[in-house]
């Protein structure tokens, strides 16, 4: 059975830290790469980070120079480091796994930061 479990959410304040963590387990074959997506309240689920399996490494532009990915696919693990956090931050973050044929979710780890 492949469960994603992501941890380290919480409340923080405007300004500053928290690192998630991301491991799967059940997964038996190599995967081409982890990603973080968050989703705040009222709205669509967003991509936030992304780390390939070579490698290669991504955050999206409303969090670039504040939010670092990384982590080793090949371990399956994956961490976010959410440094310089805002309000509009506010969100569950999700572990993703994504491939051709399956698609792996976790159950999500809430971040809210007050203001």
């Amino acid at each position: 059975q492949v469960q994603l479990v992501e941890s380290g959410g919480g409340v923080v304040q405007a300004g500053g830290s928290l690192r998630l963590s991301c491991v799967a387990s059940g997964i038996t074959f190599s995967i081409n790469g982890m990603a973080w997506y968050r989703q705040a309240p009222g709205k669509e689920r967003e991509l936030v980070a992304t780390m390939s399996s070579d490698g290669f490494s991504s955050v999206e532009d409303s969090v670039k120079g504040r939010f670092t990915v990384s982590g080793d696919p090949a371990l399956k693990a994956v961490f976010l480091q959410m440094n310089s956090l805002k309000p509009e931050d506010t969100a569950v973050y999700y572990c993703n796994v994504p491939g051709w044929d399956y698609n792996y979710w976790g159950q999500g780890t809430e971040v809210t930061v007050s203001s």
